[in-house]
């Protein structure tokens, strides 16, 4: 009587493990992906028989000389298609799915037959959209230099701080007192410095307007020389060349602090009635700033740098934040492909905008609406217009 017992139960037990391994997906076919840089492969299969009580789908690759298998991914159930990604298109690969139960247990694999490599075409259809925003923004910089070319006036959003050069020149030529330039520590390979050379040649300019004495102390050799050449055609474009000085431009030394320390006690000897900080900053510009507002300097500051943004708008009158330092030589000069380029650049900026704000209205109105449609235009948005 034992025995039967135990082989009954022995019965229900392999026939209950039997009844929970699922059907698996069937027909699995692999395709090179079209249209592509040869790193993808598109597999399609039909579902399992239990789709509906499944897990998911585990896809596994190997490649067609070794046997060793590497999962992929797990896709939701009634998934029948996947494309595989980051493939090589020097090697051949074998690909396998499974269905999953809710217990784990994987149904027999469906694989295939014979061995795919991905190929490379001639054209990639998943950068689609970034040509579009290429065509969208390179488009626009044309357009408006076009425009700007034709004598077309461009509106450009007042740089107060740019404005506010002649103020304070001028006012350093009442008082009888100087005008203080420091254009960063780095060398002329920073944007940054090469930046600040064109807001150096309207201050220099406005200077000889004026008749005031500019002063350029650099932490550079290469920014000295660079920095004369750009005062002393400024003079000469403002009909002073005699009253340019290069003994007022000159090289400190390349240690930061020792640069810093020696503009410090310049500007107490003295006490300069316009400071221009502008290029690349790092710790001294809160010495800078600060000195500059202790002695009632009018002081002008512009720099890249965010961590040093802060000091500079506490301590500075006006500061040139980031890309307005970067448009000064457009707003400067005012000559058409510059001005265009800026134009363009901020219907670039418009179009990025629109974007943000449409995926996150987007992906806010998914979560609480909870519409799958309106899920996969976002899921499409993020996926393949943003890659």
């Amino acid at each position: 009587m034992r025995r039967w017992i135990t082989a009954s139960a022995c019965l229900v037990w392999t026939t209950a493990a039997a009844a929970q391994v699922p059907g698996g997906p069937t027909g699995l076919e692999a395709v090179d992906y079209p249209w592509d840089n040869g790193t993808r492969i598109q597999l399609t299969w039909s579902l399992s028989p239990d789709d509906d009580t499944l897990l998911g789908y585990a896809v596994r690759r190997r490649l067609a000389d070794d046997p060793q298998q590497t999962l992929i991914d797990i896709l939701p159930p009634g998934t029948s298609a996947y494309t595989v990604p980051d493939l090589d298109p020097e090697l051949a690969y074998l690909f396998a799915v499974t269905a999953i139960a809710q217990d784990n247990t994987e149904s027999a694999p469906a694989s295939t037959l014979a061995p795919v490599t991905p190929s490379v075409q001639a054209f990639d259809g998943t950068r689609l959209w970034f040509m579009v925003t290429l065509v969208l923004f390179s488009g626009a910089v044309v357009v408006f230099i076009r425009m700007a070319r034709t004598g077309r006036d461009l509106k450009v959003r007042k740089i107060a701080g740019l404005e506010a050069v002649t103020e304070a020149v001028g006012r350093a030529t009442e008082m009888g007192r100087s005008c203080l330039y420091v254009p960063g520590i780095q060398d002329m390979n920073d944007i940054q410095t090469i930046a600040s050379m064109n807001v150096l040649s309207h201050v220099a300019r406005t200077a000889a307007e004026y008749d005031a004495k500019l002063e350029v102390p650099t932490s550079k050799s290469l920014v000295m020389t660079a920095a004369r050449e750009t005062v002393e055609t400024a003079f000469l474009s403002a009909g002073r060349p005699d009253a340019y000085n290069p003994d007022l431009i000159y090289y400190v030394t390349d240690e930061q602090f020792g640069f810093v320390a020696y503009a410090q006690g310049m500007m107490v000897r003295e006490k300069p009635a316009a400071c221009f900080y502008l290029g690349s900053f790092f710790a001294e510009s809160l010495i800078l700033a600060e000195m500059g507002n202790s002695i009632g300097a009018i002081q002008v500051a512009g720099t890249a740098q965010p961590a040093q943004l802060p000091f500079f708008v506490a301590a500075c009158d006006y500061t040139l934040i980031g890309e307005e330092f970067f448009a000064a030589s457009a707003y400067l000069s005012g000559e058409p492909d510059q001005m265009g380029s800026l134009k363009g650049q901020d219907v670039g900026k418009l179009i990025v905008a629109v974007g943000i704000l449409a995926g996150v209205g987007g992906m806010t109105l998914a979560a609480v609406t909870g519409s799958d449609l309106i899920q996969s235009m976002v899921d499409y948005f993020t996926q393949r217009m943003l890659t």
